[in-house]
């Protein structure tokens, strides 16, 4: 399998078992060297967005995959976590509205969770 493809799925579960809200999946491969997914999730509050991160880099680390990078966990109002193929954007609803990355990387195509 795919690393990038089962690192993001694997990061897709992750949050679903922390009940993320909105999960979004952009295939930014063919317009990004920065990349190969985006995976964009809001949570309701900033103790549930950490906690979505949390679970992330948890459920990742056991597969083998360690984040190159994490920004803005203390805020948590909206976190990064750089995981090279895949990079996971975490917001609070108020900051994800306000960044819009779905419309900013528009180029990417929004794909589903069964097709990594």
């Amino acid at each position: 399998m795919n690393g990038a493809k089962e690192m993001a799925r694997l990061a897709v579960e992750a949050l679903e078992d922390k009940k993320a809200v909105d999960i979004r999946i952009l295939d930014i491969e063919k317009i990004s060297t920065l990349a190969d997914y985006f995976i964009i999730a809001s949570g309701t509050n900033r103790n549930q967005v950490q906690a979505m991160a949390d679970n992330v880099d948890e459920v990742l680390a056991k597969a083998g995959y360690h984040a190159r990078q994490t920004e803005g966990y203390q805020n948590a109002n909206w976190i990064l976590l750089d995981y090279g193929d895949v990079v996971v954007h975490l917001f609070d609803e108020e900051n994800r509205l306000f960044y819009d990355l779905e419309r900013i990387w528009r180029d990417g195509e929004e794909i589903e969770k069964d097709m990594l």
